[in-house]
């Protein structure tokens, strides 16, 4: 069911003193960022412009063990700041009538509540790093706050110490989701189509989607929200992959793989043609 955006205040001076203890907030989390990196932070921004520095501060901060008042503060942002965005989950998603258990919503995927979320990551596994990108990595980190990273940063750390190198195309991870809605994140990194389409690339976004449901299927989790792996600037064509997402998962769930018949799953779209090629895929 939909959590609709909901205000903290009754009146408009409970909602003054509500924004402005916001932006002290925001204020307090921008110094302690700036005070690691050794520079002060600018004078006299509006609200508007001091939450995108922090926000571009969190972006381009590198891994490292985060100062206890820091995360006390970016708590409390990121969650008031998730609870006026609402929340929605597999009930306020459309099934197919194909296949009972896949399901399409369009919209924000941090704003959903289910058991994991699917991320578009990078090899790097550490979230995007340009400031304020308008991509789904960078959405995920932002919303899940700094931790999120951190927690990539030990899995990688984990591989290098394996003696393995970066996250590899078609894998997937497992970490918290921290202060999204979702109780999870599992990360994966598709395939990157600079020329022509390849079998081989097909195959990898298949693999991608393939092991962000088995890894889910083996945490037991039960409701997963995929996003559309790769048809951003990794390039893959929208409507092969569609195709390929829509295919692949429900093999999956159709499958004698362990936990697969208790599983649900959103596609979660988040623009118009996206939504019109699912719809075609999942009968709607």
């Amino acid at each position: 069911m939909t959590t609709p955006a909901t205000g903290t205040g009754t009146g408009t001076g409970t909602g003054k003193a509500d924004s402005a203890a916001r932006s002290r907030l925001v204020r307090r989390a921008v110094e302690i960022l700036c005070s690691e990196q050794g520079t002060e932070p600018p004078a006299d921004l509006d609200p508007g412009a001091q939450r995108a520095l922090l926000r571009a501060l969190m972006n381009t901060r590198e891994p490292g063990p985060l100062d206890p008042e820091y995360l006390e503060v970016e708590g409390a942002i990121l969650d008031a700041e998730a609870r006026a965005r609402g929340t929605a989950s597999w009930e306020d998603a459309e099934a197919s009538p194909i296949h009972p258990r896949m399901a399409l919503w369009r919209g924000d995927i941090t704003r959903l509540a289910v058991d994991a979320i699917v991320n578009a990551a990078n090899s790097a596994l550490l979230g995007c790093r340009v400031p304020g990108h308008a991509c789904i990595d960078n959405a995920i980190h932002s919303a899940a706050g700094l931790q999120l990273r951190e927690a990539c940063a030990t899995i990688m750390a984990q591989r290098r110490a394996a003696g393995l190198g970066p996250e590899p195309t078609g894998g997937a991870e497992i970490t918290p989701g921290f202060h999204l809605p979702a109780r999870h994140v599992l990360h994966t990194v598709g395939p990157i189509v600079s020329g022509r389409l390849t079998d081989a690339h097909r195959a990898a976004l298949a693999s991608s989607y393939q092991s962000c449901l088995g890894l889910a299927a083996s945490h037991s989790l039960r409701t997963v929200a995929l996003c559309c792996v790769s048809t951003g600037v990794f390039g893959f064509p929208q409507d092969q992959a569609a195709r390929i997402a829509v295919s692949t998962t429900a093999a999956f769930l159709d499958s004698a793989a362990p936990g697969a018949s208790r599983m649900r799953v959103v596609f979660d779209v988040f623009g118009a043609r996206d939504e019109g090629l699912y719809r075609r895929e999942l009968g709607l």
